[in-house]
């Protein structure tokens, strides 16, 4: 069977960026990738911002995704925090844009509700069924890889259906569902 679908999952972080990529073939799914990318050892947030869309860009090169699914940021009481994560995620977006593979965005409880059936499901609780919905052989101990993995696996289990979340396929589509964050 021909492979149909190349899927890059990220979680977004300015200290660590969780990603994963599934390769689909029918109703089956393989891990081509699951890794981190370690930012927190770069003090300036402009250079972690860089590496971040340098890295994006290179698996993209790399793995050609057909799609690139991922987690929005969850709205919390730190609004540095938030502003911080909404630039890694806006980051990673425009290198998926730049490359033009279209992207849908999901919240985190919509992710583990797709993995576990939880939406309060714990990192631990993901990564093991993640090892079960993949045949892997070891349980996964990197979480944010994980987390990155199963953005992938729930834009799978949603057929590319946004099913409330934001998708953009351009820059054209993003600033069309975003007119006010257009100055």
């Amino acid at each position: 069977m021909k492979t149909e679908k190349i899927i890059l999952g990220i979680d977004p972080g300015t200290t660590v960026m969780g990603f994963g990529i599934i390769e689909v073939t029918g109703n089956a799914l393989k891990l081509v990738l699951m890794d981190e990318l370690i930012l927190s050892k770069y003090d300036s947030h402009s250079l972690r911002l860089k590496k971040i869309f340098e890295r994006t860009l290179s698996l993209i090169d790399e793995f050609h995704p057909d799609e690139l699914a991922i987690e929005a940021p969850f709205f919390g009481k730190n609004v540095q925090s938030m502003l911080k994560l909404g630039r890694a995620q806006g980051v990673a977006m425009a290198a998926g844009l730049y490359r033009e593979v279209p992207i849908t965005e999901y919240l985190p409880k919509k992710v583990k509700m797709a993995i576990t059936g939880n939406g309060n499901a714990s990192k631990e609780q993901v990564a093991a069924m993640l090892k079960r919905l993949l045949n892997l052989s070891a349980l996964p101990t990197k979480f944010d890889a994980t987390d990155g993995l199963a953005v992938a696996v729930c834009h799978y289990f949603n057929k590319g259906q946004s099913g409330g979340d934001k998708k953009y396929g351009s820059w054209k589509s993003f600033i069309t569902n975003n007119p006010k964050r257009i100055k």
